[in-house]
């Protein structure tokens, strides 16, 4: 497996500067997507406009309005103000899942630590989320399940299946990738350069549908927690 691992080129370039490894690459291109996407936005911004807008411009503007629609479905018109959060973290789930696709990069959400951090944003934001909407007594108490009596067996079962989806988002996520960056590189290796790309293609795929997977689990969780149903 570690013959089949591969670095960023900038990785490479600090090793070779400081003689060995500084942080570890999935941290080094975790960041790397961040500045990327921050620069893309800072640039973008100046070129929204209204009367005129770009072919660019109008992309974005239908992928918001899915989003908006996917919240207002799964949460209610509630759920709009969750866009950013949302979108946000698919975006940049997104970049991370493909930026291994490009010679030279790697996929920081190949390492579970990448995943785990992402899973643990979602479950820190929808119960916080859920906190502001209905008051932590109230939040809490539907753990305890609906009747007093059964509140010793729902306790546990409500928590392990809360902390469950940490587990879930992160593995799945993590799984998916490292996968199909594996056979990618073990394609490389083994037959001609343009047998892979086939599978390449393949891996675009999955990377949109893992981001996506990963929001909508989000959304749901999301929906869960600030329902106004009582529990």
């Amino acid at each position: 497996m570690e013959q089949l691992e591969h670095k960023s080129f900038i990785y490479h370039w600090l090793e070779h500067y400081f003689h060995h490894e500084v942080v570890p690459d999935h941290l080094i291109m975790a960041v790397f997507v961040a500045v990327l996407l921050a620069g893309f936005a800072i640039w973008f911004r100046g070129r929204i406009s209204v009367e005129n807008p770009g072919k660019l411009q109008l992309v974005l503007e239908a992928i918001v309005r899915v989003l908006q629609d996917l919240l207002v479905a799964n949460i209610g018109t509630k759920g709009r103000p969750f866009l950013g959060l949302v979108g946000t973290l698919g975006l940049y789930i997104l970049v991370c899942n493909l930026i291994g696709l490009v010679p030279y990069f790697s996929s920081p959400t190949t390492s579970l630590n990448m995943t785990l951090g992402c899973a643990l944003v979602a479950f820190l934001y929808y119960n916080y989320q859920g906190i502001r909407a209905h008051g932590a007594a109230k939040y809490f108490k539907h753990f305890l399940g609906p009747l007093p009596v059964l509140a010793p067996l729902m306790l546990p079962i409500e928590i392990i299946s809360h902390f469950s989806r940490i587990v879930s988002l992160s593995l799945r996520l993590f799984g998916n990738i490292f996968g199909e960056e594996l056979v990618i590189a073990a394609l490389g290796m083994m037959v001609a350069f343009l047998v892979p790309v086939p599978m390449m293609l393949f891996g675009v795929f999955g990377g949109v549908l893992q981001a996506f997977v990963f929001i909508m689990l989000t959304m749901v969780y999301l929906g869960g927690a600030v329902a106004s149903e009582e529990h």
